[in-house]
């Protein structure tokens, strides 16, 4: 409530002084001056007609003079402000209309409160959040971490003066060599990598550096150090003899020979063992020397560059674990060696050339293939690939009658896949396997090339599209930003529980995510896995990509052909995209719903692409064999990450399935109790459609009606016999085609008035398409209103009593049916006999049908949105996805109106009777994206461990004396209850909280009894699915833990043939290569029975409180110490008490960020999706 005259502005106060003499005042103040201005009001200004609402208003503004001894009084128009109007309108309808009941239906159907707001997306986040309070400045500063703080008030400066200390000579002598003390020589050379920093002679410093040729000198002048280096001063590295011993007739390197080494790039002189000496056989070529001196050479013959091991692993563990690229690290050692622009020399291409021979060497290495007697040359495709422990391998880790094991005990043997596919992995078209050759093509996880390449020469572009997912795979088939590229990324299978990638389950796309390319890469994955085996398979698009897909396996190439039973298949959707497919996907490839799944959620294949997806900079410019191999590479690494940390993430996994399972009894044994005479024939239809007994599905609402046109149909046969009985007609037009007609014309009227509300901008264009479709609407009405006055002349009457406003645009002119007029101005001819049953039944039918679209359209709009925030990646995609949910809401206000307008008219026939609608009323808070109750349960879960956390943090400021100011509480509070719950919509007050909508679940009232049962049905039966699949859990889960010992011994004992049967026991090699074959696979049999004996303690360790860590085995001396010891880890490094309030809150907050994670990327790359 409020006028605005002279008063308004920035700086205003205002509030409310007196009632006066029937006048409300106002008093504003202005901060800048002493001006009071008062607003008066009249009381019967807001209790005006609904007519007047939007006339103009009179303010009564009173004014003082400058010296504040006199008051003007000056009367100024103004506009009313919406409050005003609602107020005045509000007012109207109290009043009577005794000439018809249509003012009550109109403003039932244009209420604002129970309108659907549509959606304006003019931002890339799905839903603005709401505007914060700005927190004032913290009255004392509070560091996450003490250490630093203490550390920049009391020891930056100390320690910024012994860095600058270290760029002289310090205390070390300049006059004397503590080595070899020799007064005459000069000590003036520095090691940089050595300790102590001493100053040693030239003779001296090369002696030392006999064992450590590649440590970076520097000379002292008597004022600074100049950079120098050990072959300057006359240091020759010598191969083929130990360090220290002179070769009788050495044969010297080239000229400019170079050596990458961690710490830069140094130019070094180098000596070989001659064709003279006696050693030279035992050395062997020079390649073989270098080797053998921790050097790899880059060529074999004559060769003048090498990098040393130890950088050849830094830079694999560095591209590993933080996707570092050969470029970076190359120009890293460059600014190591020189940073002041000196030019060094260019090996860059001869360190991508090593890398890539080192990389494919120890994938040999470590898969054993030097064990064997083939070698490289013998490697069968995929053998290199990292498996899966866990995962069920006959012979290996499953019992030998697991093939007979019972039917409920058969599921803990089930293979669980997941396929997917990744469009950041790219490849432009850059080089060709001529000139790019892979050096390990098939061996590991891609698929062989030329095979895969001749198949898909045979392929055209897919037809198979669909309007199911809102995902990019089946949008982008055969479109996926193909030009330019060779690949346009990448399709890949793991194991969905514990995400290891398949051994010859990666293969590189070409246009899109086409169901040629998944095909290949499912059938390449099968061959490694017993047929007999039951397999889950899961897939974003697979309600879509499983149709025909036994044909499509007959038509691969016979290295990957498989005839698939797709009674041992089951095919099911990732837990977070099924949100995105129709309600009928949801219900039959649900996991939470599939028997045997367990709480496997099936996203785990998304996890990996955050493995790879780092790698997408790098990728782009790679050749096809470049790229092969480290897609190999990285897919080798996150595999065995996955081995080590197996144990850890099973016990966790487990711990949580323990507690869940009770939890979930209990809810089940609570919602049996109270429905004893229904459990068991629900138990029974669960159970009958899992055995296929039955067609009928226990989770799925059933929704029984007629639609629009099944009701028209069903009149006009009755008319069409009528007239074949001879039954004189009215009109041309039929009474069904009359009301079909007005209801057409009430149809059209919502969409102009929607299409005028979204052209607000009022441009040229858009007032010329308002001014057509209200032309097109007039006219329709005209001939409309002749209608009217053969079947229903008291709608003309009705319409000549009204008193239109002068304003009043065609798409607000009531259409007086039949249901909006009294029951007295129906009778005697004033509508015709049948008509007004004839518009309740196809009302009802309005209601059954704009309900379906309803519910269709919103889960497009979840589709739509989330579809948004993953693929639009650039403006012209952030446009056009905008533009189709800007439509998406166009639809959904659309048939809410419709459904509303229906409700009304119902009840307006009924006389007001609610109870005798047969439909609920659709309220505004009503019209939202279905939410699974579990779901919801879950949010307030985490909702309440986020409170919790906040209330400790606010403690922690407590105890350091800073307040917490009201604001941040509310804020919280408010975050709290309005967090997005993703679906698109914003959630206010405790809205987030609220139930599963009605519209959801039943089509009409919830007042029937058969209604009521099916809702408790379905409810029942989620939640005994829920129950079963958390009993599911653990037992797959302690199955799982039973196969991942087994198979790690195994492998141990893999090793352990390979010691005693393979080339380590050839007795013609030589000592030296035997005795590194046995040294390498015995380490390696110990390493897997290690880590089996952990998987085993692991499993049955007690579980740990939060914020504790196991305790570390830490290093001894096997020789002299003998049993390694656990000890206590230092959690900061920095020796400090780790039992403080900081690091366990810090700890603890950790732990709790994983089940209480809101992120979908987190989610992804955290761990499980919990079951929704």
């Amino acid at each position: 409530m409020g006028g605005r005259g002279s008063g308004r502005g920035s700086g205003t106060r205002g509030r409310v002084k007196r009632l006066r003499g029937g006048h409300l005042e106002l008093l504003s103040t202005r901060s800048s001056s002493a001006v009071a201005t008062t607003h008066s009001f009249s009381p019967a200004s807001f209790m005006s007609t609904a007519e007047s609402a939007s006339r103009p208003s009179n303010a009564i503004v009173v004014r003082p003079s400058n010296d504040l001894r006199r008051l003007y009084h000056e009367t100024v128009p103004f506009t009313p402000p919406s409050p005003v109007k609602r107020a005045r309108i509000e007012a109207s309808t109290l009043q009577p209309n005794t000439s018809t009941s249509t003012v009550q239906q109109q403003d039932s159907v244009n209420n604002e409160s129970e309108r659907y707001q549509m959606y304006s997306d003019d931002y890339d986040n799905p839903l603005p959040p709401p505007p914060r309070p700005k927190a004032p400045p913290p009255r004392k500063p509070i560091f996450s971490d003490p250490t630093l703080y203490t550390w920049k008030a009391n020891s930056r400066e100390r320690f910024l003066l012994e860095l600058i200390r270290q760029e002289a000579c310090g205390d070390a002598s300049t006059s004397l060599c503590p080595e070899c003390r020799n007064p005459a020589v000069r000590a003036a050379y520095r090691c940089r990598e050595c300790k102590g920093g001493s100053l040693l002679c030239r003779d001296c410093c090369v002696q030392r550096h006999l064992w450590n040729p590649l440590h970076v000198v520097e000379a002292w002048d008597g004022n600074r150090f100049l950079p120098t280096s050990l072959k300057a001063l006359g240091l020759k590295v010598q191969f083929g003899h130990p360090p220290g011993q002179a070769c009788s007739n050495p044969e010297p390197g080239r000229a400019g020979f170079i050596v990458l080494h961690h710490n830069g790039i140094h130019e070094v002189c180098v000596r070989f063992c001659g064709p003279g000496c006696a050693n030279r056989v035992k050395a062997g070529p020079l390649d073989t020397q270098l080797l053998r001196g921790g050097w790899y050479p880059a060529s074999e013959d004559r060769p003048q560059t090498c990098v040393t091991l130890a950088a050849l692993k830094q830079f694999h563990v560095f591209s590993l674990q933080s996707k570092m690229s050969m470029y970076d690290y190359y120009h890293s050692l460059e600014k190591i060696t020189r940073h002041d622009g000196v030019e060094l020399p260019d090996r860059y291409q001869v360190f991508i050339r090593v890398c890539k021979e080192y990389r494919h060497l120890t994938m040999l290495k470590r898969a054993g293939r030097a064990h064997h007697e083939g070698g490289a040359r013998s490697t069968q495709p995929g053998e290199l690939a990292v498996l899966c422990p866990a995962c069920p391998r006959p012979g290996v880790n499953l019992p030998d009658d697991w093939e007979h094991a019972s039917k409920e005990d058969s599921f803990i043997y089930i293979l669980y896949l997941a396929l997917d596919a990744c469009f950041r992995m790219k490849r432009g078209l850059i080089s060709s396997e001529l000139k790019d050759p892979g050096l390990g093509n098939g061996m590991a996880f891609m698929v062989e090339t030329v095979p895969y390449r001749e198949y898909l020469l045979t392929v055209t572009d897919q037809d198979e599209m669909s309007t199911c997912s809102g995902l990019a795979a089946l949008d982008y088939a055969n479109t996926k930003f193909s030009r330019g590229y060779s690949t346009t990324g990448v399709g890949m299978g793991v194991c969905a529980r514990h995400e290891f990638i398949q051994p010859n389950g990666i293969g590189a796309l070409q246009k899109g995510e086409r169901y040629s390319n998944m095909d290949y890469v499912f059938g390449s994955i099968l061959r490694y896995h017993d047929p007999r085996l039951r397999k889950m398979v899961s897939y974003d698009i697979v309600c879509q990509w499983w149709k025909n897909l036994m044909e499509r396996m007959l038509e691969l190439p016979p290295l990957v052909r498989s005839v698939i039973v797709l009674s041992l298949i089951t095919f099911v959707i990732p837990k977070m995209h099924i949100h995105a497919h129709t309600p009928i996907c949801g219900i039959t490839f649900s996991l939470n719903l599939t028997p045997g799944s367990g709480e496997t959620d099936g996203e785990g294949i998304e996890r990996p692409w955050s493995n790879f997806g780092r790698l997408a900079g790098s990728t782009k410019l790679m050749g096809p064999g470049a790229f092969d191999d480290t897609v190999d590479d990285h897919a080798s690494f996150w595999n065995w990450r996955k081995v080590v940390s197996l144990a850890g993430t099973l016990r966790r996994r487990l711990d949580k399935a323990l507690e869940q399972q009770v939890v979930q009894k209990d809810a089940l044994d609570s919602f049996s109790q109270l429905q004893q005479d229904r459990v068991e024939s629900w138990k029974k239809m669960v159970h009958d459609f899992e055995d296929k007994l039955t067609t009928k599905n226990p989770y799925e609402v059933v929704f029984d009606g007629l639609t629009e046109s099944e009701v028209r149909l069903q009149f006009q046969k009755e008319e069409e016999e009528q007239a074949r009985r001879g039954l004189p007609a009215k009109h041309k037009v039929t009474p069904s085609s009359f009301m079909a007609e007005c209801l057409d014309v009430e149809e059209e009227q919502r969409e102009v008035r929607v299409q005028v509300e979204l052209k607000k901008t009022n441009t040229t264009s858009q007032q010329i398409d308002i001014s057509a479709l209200r032309t097109k609407l007039i006219r329709r009405l005209e001939r409309l209103r002749k209608l009217q006055a053969t079947y229903s002349p008291a709608s003309l009457l009705a319409l000549e009593k009204r008193d239109a406003p002068a304003d009043e645009q065609p798409e607000d002119e009531p259409l007086y049916l039949p249901s909006s007029l009294p029951a007295a101005d129906r009778a005697g001819g004033g509508c015709t006999e049948g008509l007004f049953e004839m518009e309740d039944l196809m009302r009802d039918a309005q209601c059954h049908s704009s309900l379906m679209k309803l519910r269709n359209q919103l889960v497009i709009k979840a589709r739509f949105l989330n579809y948004k925030q993953l693929h639009a990646r650039h403006q012209g995609a952030t446009t056009r996805a905008r533009s189709i949910v800007n439509r998406n809401e166009l639809k959904i206000r659309l048939h809410s109106e419709k459904y509303q307008t229906a409700w009304a008219a119902i009840l307006a026939g009924a006389g007001g009777d609610v109870s005798k609608v047969g439909w609920r009323k659709l309220r505004k808070e009503d019209i939202r994206c279905m939410e699974d109750p579990e779901d919801m349960k879950k949010k307030e879960e985490r909702r309440k461990r986020a409170k919790a956390r906040r209330a400790k943090k606010a403690a922690e400021l407590l105890s350091h004396a800073v307040d917490i100011p009201s604001w941040a509480e509310e804020a919280s509070d408010d975050e709290s209850d309005g967090a997005d719950d993703g679906d698109g919509e914003a959630r206010q007050g405790g809205e987030n909280r609220r139930e599963l909508s009605w519209i959801w679940m039943a089509a009409s009232c919830a007042g029937t009894d058969a209604e009521l049962e099916d809702a408790l049905r379905i409810e029942w039966s989620k939640t005994y699915a829920r129950s079963r699949r958390w009993n599911e859990e653990v037992r797959i889960l302690q199955e799982e833990f039973r196969r991942l010992p087994i198979a790690l011994e195994f492998e141990a004992s893999m090793w352990r043939w390979r010691l005693e049967e393979g080339t380590a026991a050839d007795p013609e090699l030589d000592a030296a290569y035997t005795a590194g074959l046995k040294a390498y696979a015995l380490e390696h049999e110990a390493m897997f029975l290690d880590l089996a004996a952990r998987a085993r303690e692991t499993e049955k360790a007690p579980k740990l409180a939060r914020g504790k860590m196991r305790r570390r085995i830490a290093m001894v001396d096997p020789f002299v110490d003998g049993v390694p010891v656990a000890v206590e880890e230092d959690r900061d490094g920095d020796g400090g008490d780790d039992d403080d309030d900081s690091n366990v809150a810090n700890n603890e907050a950790e732990t709790e960020a994983i089940p209480g994670v809101e992120d979908d990327e987190q989610l992804l790359l955290g761990g499980e999706v919990d079951d929704i």
